[in-house]
């Protein structure tokens, strides 16, 4: 009887450290093609809807308000519309946001806009126009607008569109296309409602757009600054092969993302490229295998509920419904395909916790999430657990590394015990306030790093 019960042990151990799982809780439907979801610094979440307006969801999904409805002003076939959305780092205090839409010609425009007296309604007759360019094709339009910690308004733009690049807009530095621009729209310079950052690569350099910070994007949809490590991620549409995800410093200026020359880390069109070495490669890239075909950013996860998928990158696909997530180890997690979909965007509420929304109108917010371990992650950093299965104590022994803090979550995420401050290599842990089940074991060194392992209280 005791074998069959370490069998099972064994066996639903073997399951929890291969399992990856996430659940879609209905959040709000009914929507028109919404394809950005922030938050104020609220409650609220604001999802742009392409179709050219900003509706106000509350805690229950409920739709409170159309924010701003810029209809009339833009155009919206193909891969047009209203796009995105960002509010200003001081949005409480001076009620500025930024949009960013194809204008009735099909060209970009981003503009400023200010809330009204009412916080629910913007005053749609604030515009101030900041930036426009003109786009020489319907597709490929980026879009997506954010702050960065540095407090700049960072500006990810497509390659202008049709296939290929035929124009090689994105490798031209005197084109905005095809770029992360960077602009600072909290000073005016030039005659413009912006002013150039002083760090900006090309600032006063001829060969190139002084706004540009990176270039060498074919269609960058989404890119999310992470809260905690500030690091930026950029999911990058492929042309007819490979999709891409890429993780950059975002102090870092200059970057060359590779398109035409690579599409991620194939060569595309290198006639004329320069070397290799001064391309950055993605840290995650798929094929475009099945019915995959355009990749959907992206949130990192900073959120309390699930405290193991701290700081893993969710994406998911336009076409096959997939949704799958970068760990901070830049390895890829496969939640699976979720039919009935076409992923447009994710959004990241005031609590850090993940929504995904498709291009049907409906918003699901991502919860349950099950991420797997490591079986070498304790062993092969010096580490041993023991008992394991346990009963009343457990000991944790390690051969090199102090450890600094202990924490013990069940397999729902839920913190179950905590150690702090013990500096030792061996630690001694009384686990007999534990219920039998399963358990994940998190050590902090005295280095930052952290060790995960599975635990099994009888």
């Amino acid at each position: 009887m005791k074998n069959l019960a370490l069998s099972i042990v064994a066996l639903s151990l073997a399951f929890l450290c291969n399992a990856q799982s996430i659940s879609l809780e209905p959040f709000a439907s009914g929507l028109s093609s919404p394809v950005d979801i922030k938050n104020a610094g609220d409650d609220r979440l604001f999802v742009v809807e392409k179709t050219g307006q900003i509706v106000i969801l509350d805690t229950d999904g409920n739709e409170t308000s159309t924010f701003l409805n810029i209809t009339s002003l833009i155009s919206g076939t193909s891969e047009q519309g209203l796009l995105g959305l960002a509010f200003h780092p001081e949005y409480s205090s001076n009620g500025y946001f930024f949009v960013n839409y194809t204008d009735i010609n099909g060209d970009t425009q981003v503009s400023r806009f200010t809330v009204s007296s009412n916080p629910d309604i913007a005053d749609a007759s604030s515009e101030l126009k900041i930036l426009d360019f003109t786009q020489p094709y319907s597709n490929h339009n980026g879009g997506s607008l954010e702050f960065g910690p540095d407090g700049f308004l960072y500006i990810g733009t497509g390659d202008g569109g049709n296939s290929g690049d035929p124009n090689n807009y994105a490798q031209n530095k005197l084109s905005p296309l095809g770029k992360m621009l960077r602009i600072d729209i909290d000073n005016t310079s030039g005659g413009n409602n912006y002013s150039i950052p002083a760090n900006n690569p090309y600032l006063g350099d001829s060969t190139g757009l002084d706004e540009i910070w990176a270039i060498g994007l074919r269609n960058p949809w989404k890119y999310d600054f992470d809260p905690e490590s500030n690091d930026l991620w950029i999911a990058d549409v492929g042309q007819n092969a490979v999709e891409e995800i890429n993780r950059v410093d975002y102090t870092v200026a200059d970057l060359n993302y590779g398109w035409r020359c690579y599409e991620a880390s194939s060569t595309y069109e290198t006639s004329g490229c320069p070397a290799i070495d001064t391309f950055t490669f993605p840290v995650f890239e798929y094929p475009q295998t099945g019915s995959a075909c355009s990749i959907t950013g992206g949130k990192v996860y900073r959120g309390n509920t699930y405290p193991d998928a701290q700081g893993y990158y969710f994406y998911a696909d336009l076409c096959d419904t997939r949704i799958g997530a970068v760990s901070p180890t830049n390895q890829n997690v496969a939640f699976g395909n979720f039919s009935g979909n076409t992923w447009t965007t994710f959004g990241r509420d005031v609590e850090g916790e993940i929504y995904i929304g498709n291009f049907n109108g409906t918003i699901s917010k991502i919860t349950d999430i099950v991420i797997p371990l490591s079986i070498d992650s304790f062993t092969a950093n010096g580490f041993t657990l023991f008992p394991n299965p346990a009963t009343d104590q457990l000991t944790i022994n390690s051969t090199t590394q102090l450890v600094t803090n202990v924490a013990i979550y069940n397999v729902k995420g839920s913190l179950a015990l905590k150690i702090k401050n013990t500096n030792t290599l061996i630690q001694n842990i009384n686990t007999s306030e534990l219920k039998s089940g399963f358990y994940i074991i998190k050590i902090t060194t005295e280095e930052g790093k952290v060790y995960s392992e599975k635990l099994v209280i009888k």
